[in-house]
């Protein structure tokens, strides 16, 4: 499975992830979020897309572990690592425009800060 995480570039940017190699995806508050992040596996790959300011898809990271947090056990800790920046970034237009996302749940649920992506989507946002 891949995924879309969402992240506000003016908190933690692609440009911070390619800085610090691997960091811990936090800060989600959403349920259906949250189910979804648990659900992730090592070594699947992600999509990281800037939110707010930017509104493109940026880079790729892998997951490399997914555990409990100690103080809330329904909270995951997702540990990614860094992979590469995108040729060309992909911005929300382009994305709402692509056959590929029509009826995504990106922009039926928009807030959801975790997207799952189908093998179709993430190929397009990565090689297209």
């Amino acid at each position: 499975m891949h995924y879309l995480l969402k992240s506000e570039p003016d908190k933690y940017s692609y440009d911070d992830l390619l800085r610090d190699g691997e960091t811990i995806w936090d800060g989600i508050s959403n349920a259906q979020a949250l189910i979804t992040l648990r659900n992730m596996k090592p070594g699947e790959q992600c999509v990281i897309y800037h939110s707010n300011v930017g509104k493109a898809a940026i880079g790729t990271a892998k997951v490399v572990s997914v555990k409990a947090s100690p103080d809330n056990p329904k909270i995951p800790l997702v540990l990614l690592k860094v992979g590469k920046r995108l040729k060309r970034e992909k911005p929300l237009a382009e994305i709402r425009e692509a056959a590929v996302f029509q009826g995504s749940i990106m922009f039926r649920q928009f807030r959801l800060s975790v997207v799952p992506l189908t093998d179709e989507q993430f190929d397009w946002l990565v090689h297209g």
